[in-house]
Order: C-alpha cells, then sequence, then structure tokens
C-alpha cells in the first residue's frame, strides 16, 4: 500500500499544475495563435516510477482551432486544421500557430516576434507589391509566384513542448497538413473560457476534498500516537 502522505502529495501536485495551466490558458485568451494547454494525470502508485528521468506529469497541447478574428491585413493568415507554420529562431526550426506576419527592411517576412517564416525552400522574401495569398499557402506578389508557407502536421503531439513567444520545439514524426490558410484574418486563442471555469470549479471541489482527507488521516494518526503513548 502506498504512503497516504505520498498519495496525498501527488494529489495537491497535480492540482496544483492543473491550476497554473488554466492560468496560462485565461491569461492568453486573445493571444494570436496560443495553443491551450490541458493537464493530463498522472497516475504512479510508487515513486520509483520516476525512475530514468520519466515525468510524473505530463500536459497536451489542444490543437481545436481557435476563433478568426478578420483584419483585411494581406499578410494577417491563419490556418484551420491541426498544422503549424514553420519559423527560424537562432538558427532552430520551430512550429508556430500565429500568422500576424509582416516584411522587414529586406522583405524578409516575419513574425511578430521577429523569427523568420520559413517556406519550404527556405526563408521567404517578398518584393513590393499587392500579396495574394493562397489556401495552400502559396504566396503572390501581383501575378508573380513568390514561394509557399511551410506549414506542417505533427505526428505525436504528445511531443510538442512550448518554446516561449507562441513557438513549439517539436522532436517527432511530420504528418501530412490537410487543412487550409485563411488570408487577411488573425486566430485568436482557442481558450473556451467556460471550459476553464468549469475547470477551475472542478479543481477547487477537488481541494477541498483533498484537504479534508489530510484533516481525516491528521486525526487519525494523532489518535493513535496518542494511545500509544497512554499504553
Amino acid at each position: 500500500m502506498s504512503d497516504p502522505v505520498q498519495t496525498i502529495s501527488r494529489s495537491l501536485s497535480a492540482d496544483v499544475r492543473t491550476l497554473s495551466s488554466v492560468s496560462q490558458n485565461v491569461a492568453n485568451m486573445h493571444t494570436p495563435g496560443y495553443r491551450a494547454i490541458r493537464a493530463m494525470p498522472a497516475f504512479l502508485p510508487d515513486p520509483a516510477a520516476d525512475v530514468g528521468g520519466a515525468p510524473s506529469a505530463a500536459t497536451a497541447i489542444d490543437q481545436r482551432d481557435g476563433v478568426l478574428a478578420q483584419t483585411g491585413n494581406p499578410l494577417d493568415v491563419a490556418l484551420r486544421g491541426p498544422g503549424f507554420f514553420v519559423i527560424e529562431r537562432g538558427g532552430r526550426a520551430l512550429l508556430a500557430r500565429a500568422g500576424d506576419f509582416r516584411t522587414d527592411r529586406d522583405g524578409r517576412l516575419t513574425n511578430a516576434s521577429g523569427d523568420t517564416v520559413m517556406g519550404y525552400s527556405g526563408e521567404l522574401r517578398l518584393p513590393p507589391g499587392e500579396v495574394r495569398i493562397a489556401r495552400d499557402g502559396q504566396i503572390f506578389v501581383g501575378d508573380v509566384a513568390a514561394g509557399q508557407l511551410q506549414i506542417v502536421a505533427v505526428g505525436d503531439p504528445a511531443r510538442l513542448q512550448p518554446a516561449g513567444d507562441g513557438a513549439y520545439v517539436y522532436e517527432g514524426p511530420l504528418a501530412e497538413w490537410k487543412g487550409a490558410v485563411v488570408q487577411g484574418a488573425i486566430e485568436r486563442g482557442n481558450v473556451d473560457a467556460a471550459e476553464e471555469t468549469v475547470r477551475l470549479m472542478e479543481l477547487t471541489r477537488h481541494a477541498e476534498s483533498v484537504q479534508r482527507a489530510m484533516s481525516v488521516y491528521d486525526k487519525a494518526m494523532d489518535t493513535g500516537i496518542n494511545q500509544i503513548g497512554g499504553n
């Protein structure tokens, strides 16, 4: 039988992780392209299950589409369906969902954080002119093709890890992207306020039940110690 104190401790730790994910989701509700974080329960009957660096907790990135906000800006693009833009930051390829793009003084396509937006042939540089972006990510300036946005789907979403500023590290198999690009729009965070409120209420009830369990266990231990001391 596992130690009740350890069981209660793991339960409280899980509640703290869930609260952290709820707080982060609510804070980023209106952040373009933000992917909600879901804390996944971890069942570890024995602390030895943590050997080898295996995490005792896990999070999952919610890949449901967020609501679109129409902007009319030709360099604002949103994705429909599971998928990510490929960006480059510090020489490293990362994934990102936010498509609030712009061009720098050299015509290079970047995102709001200054990361380079990648095409299938490398970085994208756009000449002056009217930009049109097709549903498959092909970019045209006037009638001239100027490249295609590199968009990928992940084969193992559990391997997605936040890298900061809306980017994700992913080291796993890729899948075929089957979505669509919407020009002139930005995808808001896929956070459902009502769903997060329900999660917070459930979390509060669970924490209260754990607190009661701690109180009962403490009283039982106190009674047992007193009985031993009286013999």
